[in-house]
């Protein structure tokens, strides 16, 4: 007979995952996981160390943070004349790490 389990409060589930990078909180685009899950290298193997995607971190900044280098607020993509940037600027993640501490 199988057991069911009571959801974990989230507070609680917060307090455990305060070890990780704040970017597991958002999906990753590059291989696909959902949030708080380990990034993967392929279909089985995860990233070791904690390591994430560098695309993972960019869209959580892009998430999280307004950019001081162009101006935008969070959800909306880095932009350097007029065209979209591929990842976030350096000064947006600075304000993502700042806002998450």
């Amino acid at each position: 007979m199988k057991r069911s389990q009571a959801p974990m409060p989230e507070s609680i589930r917060h307090t455990l995952r305060a070890g990780q990078h704040p970017a597991r909180s958002v999906a990753c685009p590059w291989c696909g996981v959902a949030a708080h899950k380990p990034c993967q290298a392929g279909k089985t193997r995860l990233l070791t160390g904690g390591s994430l995607h560098p695309q993972r971190v960019s869209a959580w900044a892009e998430l999280t943070a307004c950019c001081p280098a162009c101006q935008v607020e969070p959800t909306v993509p880095c932009h350097e004349d007029g065209r979209e940037r591929a990842t976030v600027h350096a000064r947006r993640y600075e304000e993502a790490e700042q806002a998450a501490a």
